[in-house]
């Protein structure tokens, strides 16, 4: 049960005990992907599950998998921050559980022609859905400051300003087209890391989160998962960036009663509040993988998984019960 060949489904066994799916329930995997929770869940209750992912690609690999499972998986293209509008097409106001694989799959960054990895040259592109502005557009037409605060933000790059000053200086020459060209500029300007992390890594990370607008994304996904999930539904999040996680660890907190700082994207959704708490969570800390999962694959090791579970009506908890 790993989905499409070559695709490995990072903390598959944390996901499937946390969530764990039950017959007749009906699940929502909003990052597809690979399709490898998809298949696991399916494959571990005679269960319904609707799958969304907004690149075409993934949803094209995904028939297959919908066939082999006689009909109970259900693809949607679409954003999962858009899951409220797509599943209301459907007809389908409540979820017994929601998984979110937060990121880039392994598809995308192994495929030199989508342009999301340093490790190949291929085009400057990183658009998960395949259109709207891309990298390149972004690398060759935002100021030198906005390109700064750009890679400071959202990569958490120390040497930001000194890297957007060597772009413009050379898309002055030339415009800077290929992930090549701008993995070499980068990796100019940063020393080399003792840990072995390539210098280009959080330039190319910044500009994913950006050109996706990933973050904004997570907050608007948090939010409709929240919405959707009936009593004793889950959700269940696997964050592999620093920034997508804090957006996690914090939704979570507002949900189960707890202190939640406002999001700079929407203060509305994700701020704590008053009243009962309509969660607990189910994951005190956040499950790390295993070392041989790590070692099998290095994608994983920055992988964090939390979750939390909607109460029943009868067992919510005020703010204090819930810390």
């Amino acid at each position: 049960m790993s989905g499409a060949p070559g695709h490995v489904p990072v903390m598959l066994a944390e996901v499937l005990e946390t969530l764990a799916p039950r017959d007749g329930a009906t699940y929502l995997d909003g990052t597809f992907g690979g399709g490898g929770y998809a298949d696991a869940i399916l494959g571990a209750a005679q269960c319904t599950l609707l799958a969304i992912d907004r690149d075409p690609d993934a949803i094209a690999r995904g028939a297959a998998l919908a066939a082999r499972h006689g009909g109970r998986l259900k693809l949607i293209e679409g954003r999962f921050g858009d899951m409220l509008e797509l599943l209301a097409a459907r007809e389908i106001a409540r979820l017994d559980g929601v998984v979110l694989d937060l990121g880039v799959s392994s598809y995308q960054l192994d495929e030199i022609d989508r342009g999301f990895s340093f490790r190949g040259d291929g085009p400057l592109d990183m658009r998960m859905s395949k259109h709207g502005k891309s990298a390149a557009d972004l690398v060759n037409g935002l100021g030198e400051s906005e390109l700064a605060d750009l890679l400071y933000e959202l990569g958490e790059e120390r040497y930001s300003r000194r890297i957007a000053r060597a772009i413009v200086a050379a898309r002055r020459e030339e415009p800077i087209t290929t992930t090549a060209r701008l993995a070499a500029l980068v990796r100019g300007c940063v020393p080399r890391d003792p840990s072995g992390i390539d210098g280009a890594t959080r330039s190319f990370q910044a500009l994913r989160l950006a050109v996706n607008d990933e973050l904004g994304e997570v907050e608007r996904g948090l939010a409709a998962a929240r919405a959707l999930l009936a009593p004793g539904g889950r959700l269940v999040v696997v964050a592999f960036h620093s920034l997508e996680d804090r957006l996690v660890k914090r939704f979570m907190a507002g949900a189960t009663g707890r202190a939640a700082g406002a999001s700079r994207h929407d203060p509305g959704a994700l701020a704590g509040r008053a009243g009962p708490a309509e969660f607990r969570l189910l994951t005190p800390k956040a499950l790390r993988p295993g070392r041989a999962e790590t070692d099998a694959n290095p994608r994983a090791r920055s992988a964090r998984l939390r979750a939390i579970e909607r109460l029943l009506p009868d067992r919510l908890a005020t703010p204090r019960d819930a810390a």
